[in-house]
């Protein structure tokens, strides 16, 4: 459970808090803060063992759980392994029942699936995108094997990782619907078992954890991204894994200062100022880790490059706050002499690595004409150049990449569905990426309804829980703000890392289903105020009955609006009535 952080009572013997003409006392500006529930880092974390400040434990069910499942007390220690494990697989296998579930419907190519169905086809069978024929799309339903893979390189403007992964679902199961849309399926079902098991590690309990990979198994917008075969939703996974590495190593490096530290005669680990500002936190594997998926999330869409340097800001900042709580006098300077070079390179120069790795196809196909895309432009246009010493392909890359950045900045054609990013959050403007309007008697329409159905697979958040999630999203950053709770400074960070810099391109055409990149930050924040909810450790009784009602009755009420919008998220048949009375809101249409 969350826990809400209090200030200590005064040591035995000490003036009463409420004191004035003290040297030590805060600044008025600092005291009036108190008021809105600030509690100083010293006084938040001011506990007698700094080995439990620096790595927490786990919340462990009460006895009584275990006994009333008549289990004996040695055994609960391996049941506390199996229930951590076996929850998060748990609520994993019903998420990847509700996206693989006729998962081939509409059987057609819906929104930019036709774009990136094809362009994956093109990609794992010759390395680079093919330029296809207009108005293809209708012979690849009717027989794709009938379809001639086309010889001329397409221009496409984002890089090839998100149709790799694509067109290893086509490369398994064939050019159809179902082929293209099994990855993105995968990775969406895989992402509801990591956020469970990132919650459980942020929040150091299985119950929240679980408890926010199932509001991810049940958010429309995640739902329809991962049966949809788009880059976003590839986007999304590769940068979640990345932030659960982040937080290994996290974990990995605080437990390594902890070890370090000295030991008083009652068992105590105490703080040391030259151990917490001179010890090197050495190997740490999972920051290389969290680089290489951060590559591959640029590698996707070039936005992963941004977060990189969101979460390269946010595991420093972890560093020098483990070595300020282990005793360090000065934490910033020592995290600068000792950490943020060592984090640099093992996250940025391997994402770059990893970035132009997934290029190799378009690298190693033909430089005279009949590769990739451009693949010619320095044999072609740039001999005798003053970077004349680079390889060819990669003057040529770096070309087509000037080219593709060009195309995106300047990308301000009006789109039907196009959005403000300051809509997103309140659901402004969905994507609609099917639709059709039956006759009845026909499609699933009923042969006795009154004009036309209405079919429809909208992009579009679960309603209550993106609007649960505003008021998680300030509880987070009152939190973070004012109690300096690192959980939710982590949240924060992420979910920011997806939503702010779109602000910087508002008159380019953007559109909602961006958002699915931190979708899962804001299933952590609804889990946090959640927590919240339910109370603090210790409260009596009643706050904790009260709190499990609020708590439940809010789950339930999401968990009922995902199966109430279930038909549009797949695209089902609708009497007209019943389709308009799911419209809530006239930008929805």
């Amino acid at each position: 459970m969350t826990s809400t952080a209090t200030p200590p009572p005064s040591p035995a013997g000490a003036p009463p808090a409420s004191s004035v003409g003290r040297e030590d006392e805060p600044p008025t500006w600092l005291r009036r803060l108190h008021g809105f529930g600030y509690v100083p880092p010293a006084a938040a974390s001011a506990r007698s063992d700094v080995r439990t400040r620096l790595v927490p434990p786990y919340t462990r069910p009460s006895k009584q759980l275990w006994m009333t499942f008549g289990l004996p007390p040695q055994v609960w220690g391996t049941w506390r392994l199996i229930v951590s494990w076996a929850g998060p697989l748990l609520v994993a296998l019903v998420a990847g029942v509700l996206r693989f579930v006729h998962l081939g419907s509409p059987k057609a190519v819906i929104f930019d699936e036709t774009y990136y169905a094809k362009d994956a086809w093109a990609t794992v069978r010759q390395g680079y995108e093919a330029s296809w024929p207009k108005d293809i799309d209708a012979s690849i339903l009717a027989n794709p094997d009938a379809v001639a893979l086309p010889t001329d390189p397409g221009y496409v403007v984002h890089p090839p990782v998100g149709k790799w992964v694509i067109g290893l679902g086509e490369w398994m199961f064939g050019f159809t619907p179902f082929g293209w849309r099994f990855m993105t399926a995968v990775l969406g079902t895989l992402s509801v078992l990591m956020l469970c098991r990132i919650g459980r590690r942020l929040f150091r309990s299985t119950f929240l954890g679980c408890l926010a990979g199932a509001l991810l198994a049940v958010d429309g917008l995640h739902l329809v991204m991962s049966r949809t075969a788009l880059l976003d939703l590839v986007l999304m996974f590769f940068v979640l894994a990345a932030f659960g590495a982040l937080l290994i190593d996290r974990d990995r490096a605080r437990a390594r200062l902890a070890d370090a530290l000295p030991v008083d005669e009652e068992g105590r680990t105490r703080p040391d100022t030259k151990i917490a500002e001179t010890l090197r936190l050495g190997w740490r594997p999972y920051r290389i880790l969290a680089g290489v998926c951060l590559g591959l999330a640029a590698g996707t869409k070039w936005n992963g490059f941004v977060i990189l340097a969101f979460f390269g800001v946010l595991t420093v900042l972890w560093d020098a706050a483990a070595r300020r709580t282990a005793g360090a006098g000065a934490p910033y300077a020592s995290m600068m002499r000792r950490d943020a070079l060592p984090a640099f390179v093992s996250t940025v120069p391997v994402a770059v690595v990893t970035y132009l790795a997934s290029w190799s196809g378009w690298i190693l196909s033909p430089d005279n004409g009949k590769g990739g895309y451009l693949r010619d432009w320095a044999a072609k246009y740039d001999q005798g150049s003053s970077l004349g010493f680079l390889p060819e392909w990669l003057r040529s890359l770096w070309h087509y990449e000037t080219e593709v950045y060009a195309f995106h900045v300047g990308l301000t054609s009006g789109h039907t569905y196009e959005s403000n990013p300051w809509s997103w959050l309140v659901l402004g403007r969905p994507v609609s990426y099917f639709y059709e309007s039956p006759e009845p008697g026909t499609d699933g329409c009923p042969a006795t309804a009154v004009g036309k159905c209405a079919r429809e697979v909208l992009a579009l958040g679960t309603p209550l829980l993106w609007w649960a999630g505003c008021f998680a999203l300030l509880y987070v950053l009152w939190r973070w703000f004012f109690r300096r709770d690192w959980r939710a400074g982590a949240i924060a960070c992420a979910l920011g890392a997806g939503l702010l810099p779109w602000f910087n391109y508002q008159e380019r055409t953007i559109f909602y289903f961006y958002a699915v990149v931190f979708v899962p930050y804001l299933c952590l924040a609804v889990a946090m105020m959640i927590g919240a909810l339910l109370g603090p450790a210790g409260s009596s009784e009643r706050r904790r009955a009260l709190g499990a009602i609020g708590a439940g009755v809010l789950v339930l009420l999401i968990a009922w609006n995902f199966i109430y919008f279930w038909p549009i998220y797949t695209g089902q048949t609708l009497p007209m009535d019943s389709w308009r009375g799911r419209m809530w809101l006239d930008t929805w249409v």
